[in-house]
């Protein structure tokens, strides 16, 4: 196995995983992981509970030690403490069934410390909120790095389980700004705030968000209108071609992981094929998709394929996909690439063990994926690759 594989599990090693490539220190994954692995003996689902106290005792020591740090005007040494410890935070309540108790005031203790611990960094992040109706989705952009005038940029769409802030921990918004490209991590209905803290549920219909996202970003004075891509990670390869079929101002787009047919994969993991990327998968999905139970669940989300979609996609494309992705098989990403029949430029890119990033979404080793990633959009949108 190519992830941290310490847990029996590989739900909780995927958390695991992902924290570390998001800046995890190791001798705080131990300190959190190893009261645990008794508990982790009993499933996926078990001990959740035992997870989010044993990881927020670590983030609540960081949030004490950053502020001993700032009573002494260290902020550049207090910053890097606080996103640790929103880290830890919103790990945590990602592993966590939907209404479990503590479960809100974790993910706002993430929301909070992100918040102070990006500013006293001095990170080049900023929060805003996209007009969506009478709700906004909240998004953080980070500003190209040596453009004068306004630069290319991309917006960059959640999976199912993951929030703008692991978006931005990913570091590919980092590896554009390198490259001249602005970068707009979403919270887009049935993730992070847009679900947490306005009830918005997912919507298979991507481009009736992805519209308002795309007119919100060419608007800024900073940003080139007709020069603006599109990605999505893990359940966003299935949102991301989506918007970019049906909004044909977008100039560009990739995935992170394809996710071809997500409805066929709902039936697979009935019958228990594959791994789930969370613990109480179903009760998740259905608090995603505002579902009232099961077969409600499975009729909002009937429609979540590409067959059909792909062709309409008349811009450069990218489709990146892990060899060993226990989640979303390799298949999916070849009839995502075979149906791009109308891109002017195509590109299919299967990471394997030669370098890495085999896993769902890169979890073992994301440098591959981020870097591949920017510079294909450095290629297509006019950024700089040296």
């Amino acid at each position: 196995m190519a992830m941290f594989d310490y847990f029996p599990n590989y739900v909780w090693n995927l958390s695991v995983s992902i924290a570390i490539a998001s800046g995890a220190e190791l001798g705080e994954i131990m300190d959190m992981c190893q009261p645990l692995l008794e508990k982790a003996q009993k499933g996926e689902d078990a001990g959740t509970g035992d997870f989010m106290k044993a990881w927020l005792a670590v983030a609540d020591k960081l949030v004490d030690l950053a502020a001993e740090d700032a009573e002494q005007q260290r902020l550049l040494s207090a910053g890097p403490k606080l996103q640790r410890a929103a880290l830890y935070y919103l790990t945590a309540e990602r592993m966590q069934g939907h209404g479990h108790p503590g479960r809100d005031a974790t993910y706002q203790k993430g929301l909070d410390a992100f918040a102070r611990g990006t500013r006293y960094s001095k990170d080049n992040v900023a929060r805003f909120e996209v007009p969506y109706g009478d709700k906004t989705i909240p998004v953080l952009y980070t500003r190209a790095e040596g453009v004068d005038g306004p630069a290319p940029a991309v917006v960059y769409l959640n999976g199912l389980d993951s929030c703008k802030e692991l978006l931005y921990w990913s570091r590919l918004p980092q590896e554009l700004a390198k490259r001249g490209i602005s970068t707009l991590c979403v919270d887009q209905p049935g993730t992070g705030e847009s679900l947490r803290k306005q009830g918005m549920p997912a919507t298979w219909k991507s481009e009736d968000w992805g519209t308002p996202v795309f007119d919100w970003l060419a608007a800024r004075d900073d940003v080139d209108g007709e020069r603006i891509g599109i990605t999505g990670i893990s359940l966003g390869g299935f949102y991301a071609p989506r918007v970019c079929a049906f909004e044909p101002r977008f100039a560009s787009g990739a995935v992170w992981g394809a996710n071809h047919n997500w409805a066929e994969v709902q039936q697979r993991r009935l019958k228990r094929e594959g791994e789930n990327p969370v613990p109480h998968y179903w009760n998740h999905v259905q608090w995603v998709f505002g579902a009232t139970d099961m077969d409600d669940f499975f009729e909002k989300s009937a429609g979540m394929h590409l067959n059909g979609v792909m062709d309409k996609i008349k811009v450069p494309f990218l489709v990146t996909h892990g060899a060993n992705d226990r989640q979303i098989s390799v298949d999916y990403a070849h009839q995502s690439y075979d149906q791009l029949t109308n891109a002017p430029r195509r590109e299919l890119k299967i990471f394997t063990e030669r370098e890495g990033g085999v896993e769902h979404v890169g979890a073992d080793n994301m440098s591959f994926g981020r870097s591949y990633i920017a510079d294909w959009f450095a290629e297509t949108l006019g950024g700089r690759l040296a």
